[in-house]
């Protein structure tokens, strides 16, 4: 095992810059999960740690030793990609054994680690079927086992669970997060999923535009994004913002007024962006009219798109609402649950 430490890295492609300066820690043994939209240079920075794209500028560090000029297969680390990339001529046991043969490992060690990841990932019943005989979640498995037989100091998995259906995802997600709870070793994760980076990581890292946006614990983000743009990203339904202004201790949108929260940034006339979760919206029958557009039953909750004035808003609630298209439901913030944000900036002010 051994920790990870990210410092000022820039990527550049030709005079197009990708990464800005990127400083991240990844402590020994944690659970950190890259997330962010496509193009945000999460994958390149995940390439960069494994060795497979040139550093422009900074460091990279794994356990204590730089390895900017060190080739990938010198730096111990084992990487899980997107596709399984297995070979299809091998049986599941010479797929997990390959590299272990291209070191030239003693026969006993051989099984005795093929075995062990084998026993840990519930393969031991499919080591002589060839990948064509496997489902898309054992053809993972058998990736992951792949990386567990090297012992690496470091895992790397880049949008490991893309290509498997909704179901699977679900039950891999558990899988991951149980083999990195029996394995102890450093695990660093790109996705663009925010769901899968809130149900699986110790620490989340929030990039956009080739810059870290927020590091935090997944509740820490949740509960106090540091901008409007982690805000948005992290949760879903994402966060319903409306731009307004503050007056008397109130909000103001297009003749409705919403409590501030106490203490908050707010002189008159300021404009700011009020941001509140569907989650957090309640039925109140003092609350601010919506106009209900389409409301979605999934069982558990009620999601309601409506219109507060001209904003359009999305509301779940733990009730089962009735209402129909054109009707007007009153509903009211949580009064604990707001978040304010600078119009121009994007940054929390409360």
């Amino acid at each position: 095992m051994a920790n990870v430490s990210i410092r000022a890295v820039r990527k550049a492609f030709g005079t197009t810059q990708i990464l800005h300066g990127v400083d991240v820690e990844v402590e020994d043994g944690e659970f950190v999960i890259l997330v962010g939209p496509s193009g945000c240079g999460k994958s390149t920075l995940l390439r960069m740690i494994a060795g497979l794209e040139n550093i422009t500028r900074g460091e990279i560090a794994i356990g204590g030793r730089v390895v900017n000029d060190v080739a990938p297969k010198e730096r111990d680390i084992a990487m899980v990609f997107q596709n399984y990339a297995l070979y299809p001529h091998m049986t599941v046991r010479d797929n997990m054994a390959f590299s272990l043969k291209l070191a030239k490992a003693p026969k006993a060690v051989l099984e005795q680690k093929v075995g062990r990841a084998a026993d840990i990932l519930g393969l031991g019943q499919l080591l002589e079927r060839y990948p064509r005989q496997l489902s898309g979640g054992q053809r993972q498995r058998v990736a992951m086992g792949r990386a567990i037989v090297r012992d690496p100091q470091v895992f790397l998995f880049d949008e490991p669970l893309s290509n498997l259906d909704a179901k699977l995802r679900v039950n891999m997600r558990a899988e991951i997060k149980d083999l990195h709870q029996r394995l102890k070793t450093t695990i660093i994760y790109v996705t663009h999923d925010q769901i899968e980076a809130m149900t699986m990581a110790d620490k989340i890292v929030v990039m956009h535009a080739g810059r870290v946006e927020q590091i935090g614990a997944p509740l820490d983000l949740y509960d106090r994004p540091a901008n409007q743009f982690v805000a948005g990203f992290i949760g879903s339904p994402a966060m319903n913002f409306l731009n307004g202004h503050a007056r008397g201790g109130m909000f103001e949108v297009n003749g409705v007024r919403l409590p501030l929260p106490g203490g908050s940034a707010g002189e008159d006339g300021r404009p700011i962006v009020y941001g509140i979760r569907p989650e957090h919206w309640e039925l109140s029958d003092s609350g601010v009219p919506a106009t209900v557009r389409v409301t979605e039953p999934t069982g558990s909750e009620t999601q309601v798109m409506a219109r507060v004035g001209d904003t359009p808003v999305t509301c779940a609630f733990r009730e089962r609402v009735m209402a129909r298209p054109g009707e007007t439901i009153h509903i009211a913030p949580a009064p604990h649950q707001v978040h304010l944000f600078d119009q121009q900036t994007g940054m929390r002010l409360n």
